[in-house]
């Protein structure tokens, strides 16, 4: 038996990691689609890379082998739900941006769906087993669905997801409650300091 092969990072570090401007823009992602940490936003931008990439090796090539590599770039992001390819162009892969792959992530369309609340229930929800891809448990966030499957999302077992009501407290009942356990408590020592002074007379008197 050979050495068990070795998986390789699905994501690219920033040259830069320090950019402001870049760190304030992934912060802000990563709050809008409830991301658990940067990797995961740089996981799509890797997969958006790719894409680009081939796109850009294309249109160096003569035409008759652009359309035909055109077509499978096209197909794939067809078949993912982030292009259409009958109108979509090499040009139109060019101008995708980082968003169009988290839209299509299990966790934004378990929201938009609205088999969850907000985003972040939405990830608990698929973490805890409770959401269903065609019928089978899906426990990751991060799964691109494809565009055949978008309808067949479901809960995999009963959930009540909706916010219970919180209870008023009567601010006036509990005004009264404790006033008058304050009268009782002072009620109950006034006697004990009345018997001091008439112990004092009866010794005065002997």
């Amino acid at each position: 038996m050979g050495d068990p092969r070795k998986i390789g990072k699905k994501y690219k570090k920033p040259k830069k990691l320090l950019d402001k401007t870049r760190v304030i823009e992934e912060g802000k992602l990563n709050r809008e689609y409830g991301l658990k940490n940067t990797r995961e936003l740089w996981k799509a931008q890797s997969e958006l890379r790719k894409v680009r990439r081939e796109a850009r090796k294309l249109l160096a090539l003569g035409e008759e082998e652009r359309k035909k590599g055109a077509e499978i770039v096209l197909n794939k992001l067809e078949r993912l739900g982030i292009l259409s390819k009958e109108t979509a162009t090499i040009d139109n892969v060019l101008s995708l941006t980082v968003r169009n792959f988290l839209d299509r992530r299990l966790q934004s369309l378990v929201y938009k769906k609205g088999l969850a609340k907000k985003i972040n229930q939405a990830r608990q929800l698929i973490t805890h087993g409770f959401i269903s891809v065609d019928g089978r448990k899906a426990t990751s966030p991060g799964m691109l669905i494809i565009k055949s499957m978008e309808d067949k999302l479901a809960y995999y077992k009963p959930i009540d997801i909706s916010v219970p009501e919180k209870k008023e407290a009567a601010p006036a009942a509990e005004a009264g409650a404790t006033e008058a356990a304050t009268a009782e408590a002072a009620g109950a020592e006034a006697p004990k300091e009345e018997e001091a002074p008439k112990e004092a007379v009866k010794e005065g008197e002997s």
